[in-house]
């Protein structure tokens, strides 16, 4: 038989389930074709990471187009991807590029009229959203654990950066903002101090990726022997050592949501408990260790202040963060719908992007909230129903990684501990959140399943979490 010709198999897995459902043949052309889907999913990944670096210091002469560059990325892998049929039209598809489309023609009638705000508005439900899936069907779960170790690696250079631009005046080279911008990239904190965006082109991304980092490092302490150990521990000093020094409560409680998943892990299956207890000693005494340490003192101050300042506005932890801010702007998103025109004010037009190019100037024209922000650009019906979906798709990934938790696979429910917070209501349409979305979403629906090796180049084909 011709090699070129020679067939290999592989699996269909639903997720939260082990065991194949249909075997489907694979040629070695295709396993070849994956590979390079892999690799462009890894240049995706990569940008997401350092794009903000090539837009503030290296090519910030090219700021404008490299706020984009990942998305002609994801549309190439998904047309490939649909080629290929390694993925499928699912209903969570479907409707995201229903209501993208149909968004279109709305703004440009019936909202703000402008082409283009439209079209940077759809690209989020219509080329990335899709891409969500891709990723999910493309990589397998040893790509998302080498992913783990890729970004506990780069949490070590990103805590020391970011305590160098916490350090550093807003004038100096470290800190300077989006196209050269010498007012700095830094957004206000406490105590003068400004709260650092690392390599990213805003704060929320040091607080995105420290929380993704945050997830791998207690996958690894129930699965040491997945990681190097001296690795280990310096990530998850590099994790701690960024609550302070990010001046930022959304990384804080994200990791407390982390820890609490971990927790749960145990109570479900018991057979951790000697790995946590292990792994809380030692996270006990890194954390002591950084606290106690005089780099950290004047950032623990900083970050004790604002959290104690933002919480007395906004009415505590518990009633400020997570009943108002993760639960109270669905209702205010419903509620305040009525005040807006039935087809909302048009896609796009609720971005940063949007209002640059509509009055010139960056400013919230609907709302700062996600959800609001859904509602306002595209009304009541077609919002919410944006709202609805990934809120369904994220209550979907929980289950499916809870089911995978009780049969022994740790990884997604550790990874959905983050999905659980940006799928439903992380700020998509800014960039960099977008990108952690839609990352996190895929590398869970990639974790949901297992493959079956095929010339050591395992390659799955993973069906919609919709069914």
């Amino acid at each position: 038989m011709n090699s070129s010709s020679a067939k290999a198999t592989t699996s269909i897995f639903i997720p939260g389930e082990f065991q194949p459902q249909i075997q489907t043949p694979v040629s070695k052309s295709d396993l070849r074709e994956n590979r390079v889907l892999k690799q462009a999913i890894w240049v995706y990944f990569i940008l997401l990471i350092f794009e903000g670096a090539l837009r503030k210091w290296f090519l910030p002469f090219l700021a404008t187009p490299l706020l984009v560059i990942r998305d002609p990325i994801a549309l190439w892998v998904t047309v490939v991807a649909f080629r290929k049929n390694l993925i499928h039209f699912n209903r969570f598809i479907l409707m995201m590029l229903g209501l993208g489309i149909v968004g279109i023609f709305t703004a440009i009638i019936f909202g703000h009229g402008n082409l283009y705000v439209a079209i940077y508005g759809a690209r989020i439900l219509m080329i990335e959203f899709p891409f969500l899936f891709v990723i999910g069907n493309v990589l397998s779960i040893k790509d998302v654990v080498k992913i783990g170790r890729v970004i506990m690696w780069l949490s070590i250079p990103m805590v020391v950066l970011i305590c160098i631009q916490f350090y550093s005046p807003q004038s100096a080279w470290v800190n300077r903002g989006v196209g050269g911008d010498m007012n700095g990239a830094g957004f206000s904190g406490a105590l003068g101090y400004f709260r650092p965006p690392g390599t990213f082109s805003f704060i929320n991304g040091t607080a995105s990726f420290f929380s993704l980092a945050a997830a791998f490092v207690l996958y690894f302490w129930f699965n040491p022997n997945e990681v190097n150990r001296i690795l280990l521990l310096l990530a998850t000093g590099a994790v701690f050592a960024a609550i302070p020094f990010s001046i930022s409560r959304e990384l804080f409680f994200s990791i407390l949501v982390s820890t609490t998943f971990a927790l749960l892990a145990v109570l479900r299956k018991p057979k951790y408990a000697g790995k946590f207890i292990s792994a809380g000693v030692a996270l006990l005494g890194v954390f002591i260790f950084i606290l106690n340490t005089n780099l950290m003192k004047p950032a623990k101050e900083a970050f004790s202040d604002r959290f104690e300042t933002a919480n007395d506005a906004e009415g505590g932890v518990v009633k400020g963060v997570i009943a108002d801010r993760y639960f109270g702007n669905l209702f205010r998103s419903a509620t305040n719908s009525s005040n807006l025109p039935f087809f909302g004010l048009g896609l796009g037009m609720g971005t940063n992007v949007g209002s640059q190019v509509l009055i010139g100037k960056t400013e919230f024209l609907i709302a700062e909230g996600e959800w609001g922000r859904l509602v306002g650009e595209m009304g009541a019906v077609m919002g919410l129903s944006v709202i609805i979906i990934r809120v369904l798709l994220a209550w979907k990934v929980f289950r499916a990684s809870y089911r995978n938790l009780k049969k022994g696979n740790l990884l997604p429910w550790m990874l959905v501990s983050f999905g659980i917070l940006t799928i439903p209501q992380g700020l998509w349409g800014q960039p960099t959140s977008l990108g952690f979305g839609i990352l996190i979403g895929g590398l869970i629906l990639s974790s949901l399943r297992t493959e079956i090796p095929i010339n050591s180049k395992p390659l799955g084909i993973h069906p919609s979490v919709s069914k």
